[in-house]
């Protein structure tokens, strides 16, 4: 049994630095676009643009004339800690939501004639989201596109106000928006989930398969947690809706940020105490134990989560080493 699951998790310890000091400032992003080290990171519709090296981040003097001005989102994510290929150690990173002729203009799927009248296209650029570009992808690329989906998820949703109805404006480099008449700030906001690894007492582990999945999919049970519910009570009440099984002993092993639109999943093992296993019928259609012996033997039959995902690290953690299955959908839970 691995002793620290939470170093497998593609999302740990962080490689950005978010800086608030700057981003609370009423110039920030003014100061950050006439930064000649900062570099854009760029999101269309849930993808990025990507390269053989990762994230492709652009420095913004490759940007075509008025991408940012275009932009649906521009926010400011914080400092590279590290080296990185597109970005030196200490670059402010802008996450910028372009509009589609800005995204057709930076990658070569384009007719000849059209892409060489685009200069700034990048000639292996491509764009891609998480559930294709995560199995391969750095930690800080899972960071920083993970937080920057977030954001932009958040702004697509809050250009008016919950209070007011009235329109909001995004200040603060992008993580508050602003609503007017009378004035006041609105802040993102994240969903809490507890996704755990249920055991029996011969320590096999229960796996799943959801309604949306195709059918030979199966990972770990999880669910939102409810108002005024504590961790370890979502946990039980999740377990008992979706399997019929009572749970106990819930135990924390680790996080994981998850953009879609906005979660923060949060794992958990939990030992069975009692209850008749039947899947809920709706959620979950069919329910299987495996030892390990029985998880190796399947692994030709059925798809586990996809190696960038909590259920992948919490999975391998109970297993007690990599999984060697080339399963796919990098992403899904």
């Amino acid at each position: 049994m691995l002793d620290r699951p939470s170093e497998r998790l593609p999302v740990w310890r962080s490689e950005l630095d978010r800086d608030a000091l700057v981003r609370m400032r009423p110039d920030a992003l003014s100061l950050l676009l006439a930064d000649a080290a900062t570099r854009v990171l760029l999101v269309r519709r849930g993808s990025a643009l990507v390269d053989s090296g990762g994230l492709a981040l652009q420095p913004l003097a490759a940007l075509p004339e008025g991408a940012v001005e275009r932009a649906d989102a521009v926010v400011y994510l914080g400092r590279t800690l590290t080296e990185r290929p597109s970005a030196p150690r200490g670059a402010p990173i802008l996450a910028v939501a372009v509009d589609q002729e800005t995204a057709d203009s930076l990658t070569d799927a384009q007719p000849d004639a059209q892409r060489d009248a685009q200069p700034g296209a990048q000639p292996d650029a491509q764009w891609a989201n998480l559930r294709t570009f995560g199995s391969s992808a750095s930690r800080f690329d899972i960071e920083a596109l993970t937080q920057a989906l977030a954001l932009i998820n958040w702004h697509a949703s809050h250009g008016f106000s919950p209070r007011t109805g009235v329109a909001t404006e995004p200040v603060h480099a992008g993580w508050v928006r602003r609503g007017v008449d009378p004035d006041h700030d609105i802040y993102p906001r994240i969903d809490p989930s507890v996704i755990v690894a249920v055991l029996d007492a011969e320590d096999r582990i229960l796996l799943g398969s959801n309604a949306m999945w195709e059918k030979n999919r199966f990972s770990l049970l999880a669910g939102f947690v409810e108002p005024g519910e504590s961790l370890e009570a979502a946990v039980e009440r999740e377990i008992l809706e979706e399997s019929g099984l009572r749970v106990t002993d819930a135990r924390y092993l680790g996080s994981q940020p998850w953009p879609f639109p906005a979660s923060l999943m949060l794992g958990f093992t939990a030992r069975v105490e009692g209850g008749e296993l039947r899947p809920d019928g709706e959620e979950i259609l069919d329910l299987r134990w495996f030892s390990r012996q029985e998880l190796a033997a399947s692994l030709d039959q059925i798809v586990l989560p996809g190696r960038v995902s909590i259920a992948r690290a919490i999975i391998e953690h109970w297993f007690g080493g990599e999984i060697e299955d080339g399963a796919a959908g990098g992403w899904s839970r």
